[in-house]
């Protein structure tokens, strides 16, 4: 198993970017190449820019401690587990960490450059003020 961690400084309240990554129907908006998002209860599918349905299953979704959690159940996978944490360091100060092991480790290449772009993609947003 391999493990990737990325994470960014984000001038914005944490409020506002737990917002935009605390609902997870809005991934499409900051993950890279995720065209829809469809959520029913604790299982969200995304449809990827090539056409691939991704099936995951939320663990935890918690506003108090602004944690979210996901693991993906998909036959490229043997063992999936992301997360994303918000934290507050002041007013307009929030540190937003994005986390993922995966099995086998080549995929940690794959995700972890794309987490890496999608903490961009919530930095941007969330300093914009949209979210």
């Amino acid at each position: 198993m391999a493990s990737v961690r990325f994470e960014r400084r984000i001038g914005a309240p944490a409020d506002r970017v737990w917002a935009l990554v605390g609902d997870p129907a809005r991934i499409v908006e900051w993950f890279p190449g995720v065209l829809e998002a469809r959520v029913e209860g604790d299982r969200r599918t995304l449809r990827l820019a090539t056409g691939i349905e991704m099936p995951e299953r939320i663990l935890a979704d918690d506003p108090r401690t602004r944690h979210f959690a996901y693991r993906l159940e998909s036959d490229l996978v043997r063992f999936h587990l992301g997360t994303i944490d918000v934290f507050e360091l002041g007013p307009s100060d929030t540190l937003c960490v994005y986390a993922t092991t995966v099995e086998p480790d080549t995929m940690a290449l794959v995700i972890g450059g794309a987490t890496d772009e999608a903490l961009d993609a919530i930095a941007r947003l969330s300093e914009g003020g949209s979210g």
